[in-house]
């Protein structure tokens, strides 16, 4: 059996035992699931929701100064990363150096259609300019044309291109795949070795939804995490992400969502 009819299988058994769970406990089955997360996570307030978001700029028109700001913010609120483009990881490394904030990278940033030894080399490169966390887009026309060998070994090339204590999210972009492709997208990512699967770009025409969360988070159980990014603004937001199962948030309204208010959009 060739590697993508064995994908299939896995895929179809995956939806098959979901669906089951969904027959047989209906709205149930989300209620508990999004229960089990919610115990896993300690939030009383916004500003304990510091410690899960990736505080984000990825407009490409952004300049220096927005990026100081959003240094001074992130060490002002403790969040856990900055997540920025390839070309400005050096300079946010050094506004952060001697802080706890992590510098998170996108590789293949929004599309994912380049080659992957494009997506390695700006991996390599990210890491040697301060990058701890590589947040890598998923080659999504490969994946939609069935082509799950290319996935996955694109996925690979990125993995081997990091050090051993570098975190891989792998961008899934959810609003352009059905859900047996999302599980697809899912399992790959887990055998390739990620280290988390991510719902969105921002840029892709949708974001993350709860529904997505639970799906993925079901999909790649308690070993691989669930980052959710996309159109989260506020923190009722942010906490129905880490009720449904993510570990992570990615957004551009940070501190809107700690301060309990809502944040204008966009990266």
């Amino acid at each position: 059996m060739d590697q993508n009819s064995l994908v299939e299988l896995i895929t179809k058994e995956v939806l098959k035992k979901i669906e089951s769970s969904k027959e047989g406990l209906g709205a149930t089955a989300k209620e508990d699931a999004m229960k089990i997360a919610a115990a896993k996570i300690n939030i009383t307030t916004p500003r304990d929701m510091a410690k899960y978001i990736d505080h984000t700029l990825l407009k490409p028109e952004s300049r220096a100064e927005e990026f100081d700001k959003l240094c001074k913010e992130a060490i002002e609120y403790q969040f856990k990363s900055v997540c920025v483009n390839s070309s400005w990881v050096s300079y946010v490394a050094k506004k952060l150096q001697g802080t706890k904030v992590l510098v998170c990278s996108v590789v293949g940033f929004p599309l994912g259609a380049m080659t992957s030894r494009s997506k390695a080399f700006e991996t390599r490169e990210a890491i040697e300019h301060g990058a701890s966390e590589i947040d890598m887009v998923l080659a999504v026309g490969k994946l939609r044309a069935g082509d799950f060998k290319y996935v996955e070994e694109d996925i690979l090339s990125v993995r081997r291109a990091t050090r051993s204590s570098t975190i891989l999210k792998v961008i899934l972009e959810t609003s352009m795949l059905t859900d047996e492709e999302k599980i697809i997208a899912c399992q790959i990512s887990k055998r390739a070795g990620a280290d988390f699967v991510k719902t969105s770009t921002g840029f892709g025409g949708g974001g993350a939804t709860v529904a997505d969360v639970l799906l993925m988070k079901q999909t790649v159980g308690e070993k691989i995490e669930v980052k959710a990014s996309g159109g989260i603004r506020d923190f009722a937001t942010a906490l129905a992400m880490l009720e449904a199962g993510a570990t992570r948030i990615g957004t551009g309204s940070g501190v809107a969502v700690v301060s309990g208010m809502k944040g204008s959009g966009g990266y």
